[in-house]
């Protein structure tokens, strides 16, 4: 009867063991896949590129045709130029694909994140912003603080789509933290930004973290 015990304990302690060395190989997997995407510069040349983009701007704007594809009218979705291609260069392709990302799961989140960050008084520039938040949940990967987070998410192999939902969860509570804050300029962004950030890394702190933008949106 013991040895029975020890080995039901033996079977639980090496497949405990493979669990967790499937995770941490599979962390710095998805860091490696996640920097690989960091680093291609948005290529105008490229029609791939140039499809996220415009399909960036369908989503969140379904009812304004682009008149040009170089144009003011970027601006409207929270760019700071005629030319969204140069406000990527801090994050490459990733920047694109994060915005992209939450706009194609989350579009009735996205447009009206992007409606209130019209606001006269506590507006802010929505892409900018969220090209901003990708390299917040890239620096906290890159450093190991997603760790718990995507350990008690994934018991296997975490995915770049488990990057991408950590990414709408830092948009969507964002959002709702600025507007809490009612700061009083977007001079103040970094400010804020930082006090954000640091509330984000102390939820990451508790050892059962999972933080998902699904069960933010539960009533």
């Amino acid at each position: 009867m013991k040895e029975k015990k020890i080995e039901q304990k033996d079977t639980r302690f090496k497949t405990n063991l493979q669990i967790s060395l499937l995770q941490i190989t599979g962390y710095k997997k998805l860091y490696l896949n996640v920097e690989n995407l960091r680093r291609i510069p948005y290529d105008s040349e490229n029609e791939e590129h140039e499809e996220q983009l415009i399909e960036l701007w369908n989503l969140l704007m379904p009812h304004e045709n682009l008149k040009a594809r170089v144009s003011k009218q970027w601006c409207d979705i929270g760019f700071q130029g005629d030319d969204p291609k140069t406000d990527f260069r801090g994050m490459g392709l990733l920047g694109l694909v994060n915005l992209v990302y939450f706009s194609r799961h989350y579009t009735n989140e996205a447009r009206q994140i992007l409606s209130r960050s019209n606001h006269p008084k506590l507006g802010y520039s929505y892409a900018i912003v969220g090209i901003n938040l990708t390299e917040m949940a890239y620096s906290l990967l890159k450093n190991g603080t997603l760790k718990a987070h995507l350990y008690n998410l994934v018991s296997g192999l975490p995915q770049m789509e488990h990057f991408h939902q950590f990414y709408c969860y830092l948009v969507y509570e964002f959002d709702k933290f600025w507007f809490e804050e009612e700061p009083e300029s977007i001079m103040h962004f970094n400010q804020y930004r930082e006090k954000f950030h640091e509330k984000i890394k102390g939820l990451l702190l508790d050892y059962n973290v999972v933080l998902t933008l699904q069960d933010t949106k539960k009533p």
